[in-house]
């Protein structure tokens, strides 16, 4: 049995503004799936991110605002900016939005994090090595920034190796569960 089928589900109906449900059925018509597979998609996104999101001091910013201001800092200032902030701000709220930090909870809550930010990611398991490959398009200094705050996080928080390869657009991460 699929780990969809063995999700329980339950049956509720709400009340939605006429313009409101017109957009949720164009939706859901755009991306060729029904309303509930789109509303379980809109409530799960809620629930694993979106409330946690102003509680823990995140701000949606563009895409090419965050490239920009990557690519003005040298590569020591984006390593010294991941280890005089990214690696405590990333663990706190990564620990705030799942409950708990261990590598489970702490990679869950990376994977949703890239989704959330429409990054393309690609994932295999090779055994128990576990890799990921993100497309970002936001440069090398992006990469080196998550790179530097994921080995502190692998290697402090959580004892684990991690093994990197980062690139202009794309960083590969790999490690053991």
């Amino acid at each position: 049995m699929s780990e969809e089928q063995k999700r329980k589900t339950e049956t509720m109906s709400f009340r939605l503004d006429s313009h409101v449900l017109d957009k949720i059925r164009a939706e859901s018509e755009s991306e060729g799936v029904s309303l509930n597979v789109l509303a379980n998609k809109i409530f799960s996104r809620y629930v694993d991110w979106d409330m946690f999101e102003p509680k823990v001091g995140m701000i949606p910013v563009a895409k090419p605002i965050v490239s920009a201001l990557f690519q003005k800092l040298s590569e020591q200032e984006t390593i010294e900016l991941a280890k005089q902030i990214g690696q405590s701000i990333v663990s706190d709220i990564s620990t705030f939005m799942k409950g708990s930090m261990d590598i489970d909870s702490f990679v869950s809550w990376f994977v949703t994090r890239m989704k959330i930010s429409d990054f393309d990611m690609n994932h295999t398991i090779n055994d128990s090595k576990h890799t990921y490959i993100i497309k970002h398009d936001l440069g090398y200094n992006w990469s080196l920034y998550h790179k530097t705050v994921l080995e502190l996080i692998f290697n402090n928080v959580l004892e684990k190796k991690i093994d990197f390869q980062i690139k202009e657009m794309m960083m590969e991460i790999s490690f053991e569960k």
